[in-house]
């Protein structure tokens, strides 16, 4: 089935789009919502504007979409994006990166059911620290661009997902709760490389601020 995978360039969009292929399924076009609200209810922000770079490593085109990031009115932007994936490429179906948020999901199958369109979510309900195993374990090189929850600060920005974040996300869950996968928003990723690549991108430069005192932090990561 010709399909179109909404695209973050985090690790949960990008992994969903390689378990469809893996499936069988051809991703025909990226869909990538620029958000100008940092702190969007459905959209990655830190680092989004590297999908163009991201799309040029998987030779797979990109539809990029700017939007105000205003609560349900971004909907009406993410519709528009899907809509024009749907004439340009003829995509059949969406893929979504969506594990555990309701929000997200419910809206974007709602959007997909007005336009005739599939919804496939193959990282729904999935154990999260099997996530985190299955990328290393799939050549996934992934860093964190956004930290928004105690004890995360700067230091963990530009940190890869390896065996050692995992164990350090397992004493984080179990003294604090967080949320392993950043599923509760605690922190937001970027892929550097993947199986769907042609090559690895490589960070020649970054960004970093912070907000709340400290209390959260972003990265913009610069490839080539």
């Amino acid at each position: 089935m010709k399909l179109g995978l909404l695209f973050s360039g985090g690790k949960d969009s990008t992994y969903a789009g390689f378990l469809a292929q893996k499936y069988g399924h051809n991703i025909v076009c990226l869909i990538s919502l620029e958000s100008k609200n940092l702190e969007s209810y459905m959209f990655h922000t830190p680092s989004v504007s590297q999908t163009v770079n991201q799309s040029n490593m998987m030779d797979i085109p990109i539809i990029t979409q700017k939007t105000s990031g205003k609560k349900e009115s971004e909907l009406k932007d993410l519709k528009k994006a899907i809509k024009q994936a749907k004439e340009k490429y003829k995509i059949e179906g969406i893929v979504t990166g969506a594990v555990a948020s309701v929000y997200q999901t419910t809206r974007i199958q709602k959007i997909c059911n007005e336009l005739k369109l599939e919804c496939f979510n193959p990282l729904w309900q999935k154990n999260q620290f099997e996530i985190l195993e299955e990328l290393i374990k799939n050549k996934f090189e992934v860093v964190l661009t956004g930290v928004f929850a105690y004890p995360l600060n700067e230091k963990w920005i530009g940190r890869k997902i390896d065996s050692s974040f995992i164990l350090d996300m397992k004493k984080l869950n179990e003294k604090y709760k967080i949320n392993p996968a950043g599923e509760g928003g605690e922190f937001e990723t970027l892929v550097i490389n993947c199986p769907l690549f042609k090559r690895q991108l490589k960070i020649v430069g970054k960004r970093t601020w912070s907000d709340d005192n400290g209390k959260s932090w972003r990265t913009e990561v610069i490839l080539k």
